[in-house]
Order: structure tokens, then C-alpha cells, then sequence
């Protein structure tokens, strides 16, 4: 009797063992289709969703300000979305161009000093103002620079967007003679923080985007600056590995 004849056990053990593994492996190669395919459509539809959401609220709130007769959903069956985003930026073109004109200026200091006027709505028009005009300036430096700050305790650090220098009569009162403000965000909502002036020697200015620093305030440190690039190489690997477990199996269907 040849001595490396298997038992009628041991062959039953092994077909065992070759159908857990078969199991195995197939398991394995649905969790990666189904990581693959949620890595892939779940930022698309985020992306759809919030873009379809914007759009909506746009045409919702620019809709009552359009005659009925000039509206597309009189003459077709169905509305046309994206109509409201598009008359708002027309909209908003042509009123910039109108007040680059003298006339145009004219009218709006005529309005501004109407506002001014006013006691309760001047402060409030006064300050969004600024705000809108700091944001958009070409020139203008604020929140375009991202530093880390020891706050709250020493030794631990946080992001921080850097605005501008305080006024003549703050910065007189303060200890330190360069300051500068800054806005600390909080996670995961960044519309909330916490506003301060710091010295700036006590600033570690970094080389990362207001973009990239804003991304990984609100995924609380999950999404690392650069993480675009890592992000690619996982759902190639995990694409790589979902071919060559497409090829395993035809290869074992060939034997």
C-alpha cells in the first residue's frame, strides 16, 4: 500500500477546508466591490446633492421676483432648474456694472446715506460691509493665511486663519507691539469659533491652503491635508484588488 495514499478522512478534511476558504475569498471579494463602489458614488452623490440643494433654494427664493409670464414653466410642462441661479448671476453682473458707473455711484451713496442714517440698521449694514468687501477685495489678505496657535493649553496647538491687524486703539493697548487677529473655527461646524489677538511671534505660519485647513476642520483631522492624492491610491488598490480577484477566479473555472 503506497504510504502517501490520503485517507478517506483527511480527503473530506481538505474538501472542507478548500470550500471555507472558497467562502472566504468570496466574502473578501464583495467587501471590496462593495467598498469600491461606496468610495466612488458616496462624495458623487454628496456632491449632487449639496449642488441640486443649492440650486433649488436659489430658483425658490429668485422665482417670486419673475413675472409668471417670463417663467419657462408656463410655456413647458415641467421647470427648468438652475433658471433662478442663472437670471441671480446676470442679476448681480449687471448691478456691479451699474455701480461702477457715475450714475450707478452715485445712487449708491445716495443709498448709503440714506442707511447711515438709520440707528439700529447702520451698524448692521456698516459691518456686513466690511465683511463682504475684506472677503472679495484682490488685495485684501484676510483668511488667506493658516497658522497653528498653542490654544487652549500649552502644548496643544489648533488651526487658525489669520485676519487682519487690530485697529490703532486696540493695538496701543495691547502688551505685545505686532498683533495680529485671528479666527480659531471649531469642529465640525467652522461658522462658529472663537476670535482673539495673538502676537505674531507666537504664530507657526503654515504652507497649507484656507481650502485644505477648512476640510480638515470639518472632518476632525480624518481628511489630512495631501489626502486627495492617498485617496486615489486607495480606491486604485482597492480597484487593483478587485481585478485580480475577478482573474483568480477565472483562472480557477479554467482548471
Amino acid at each position: 500500500m503506497d504510504q502517501t495514499e490520503q485517507k478517506p478522512g483527511e480527503e473530506m478534511s481538505d474538501d472542507v477546508t478548500r470550500v471555507a476558504a472558497s467562502h472566504t475569498s468570496l466574502a473578501g471579494r464583495l467587501r471590496n466591490y462593495f467598498l469600491t463602489g461606496l468610495v466612488v458614488a458616496g462624495p458623487l452623490f454628496i456632491t449632487i446633492y449639496l449642488t441640486w440643494s443649492f440650486i433649488t433654494w436659489v430658483d425658490n427664493w429668485v422665482r417670486p421676483f419673475i413675472p409668471p409670464t417670463y417663467r419657462p414653466e408656463t410655456y413647458l410642462p415641467w421647470p427648468i432648474p438652475g433658471t433662478g441661479l442663472v437670471i441671480a448671476i446676470v442679476a448681480l453682473t449687471l448691478l456691479g456694472f451699474l455701480a461702477a458707473n457715475l450714475v450707478g455711484r452715485t445712487l449708491v451713496e445716495l443709498g448709503e446715506g440714506i442707511l447711515n442714517r438709520m440707528p439700529v440698521v447702520r451698524p448692521v449694514y456698516k459691518t456686513m460691509k466690511q465683511i463682504f468687501e475684506t472677503l472679495f477685495s484682490k488685495s485684501g489678505s484676510s483668511f488667506r493665511k493658516v497658522a497653528l496657535v498653542e490654544f487652549p493649553a500649552p502644548g496643544m496647538w489648533s488651526l487658525v486663519f489669520i485676519s487682519q491687524p487690530p485697529a490703532e486703539q486696540i493695538a496701543q493697548r495691547l502688551p505685545e507691539s505686532d498683533n495680529v487677529s485671528v479666527f480659531l473655527p471649531c469642529t465640525p461646524n467652522p461658522t462658529t469659533g472663537f476670535f482673539f489677538f495673538v502676537p505674531r511671534n507666537k504664530l507657526i505660519e503654515l504652507d497649507v491652503g484656507v481650502e485644505s485647513a477648512m476640510t480638515l476642520i470639518m472632518s476632525a483631522g480624518m481628511v489630512q491635508p495631501g489626502a486627495d492624492k492617498d485617496a486615489q491610491k486607495k480606491l486604485a488598490d482597492l480597484a487593483a484588488t478587485a481585478r485580480m480577484a475577478q482573474l483568480a477566479k477565472a483562472r480557477e473555472a479554467v482548471e
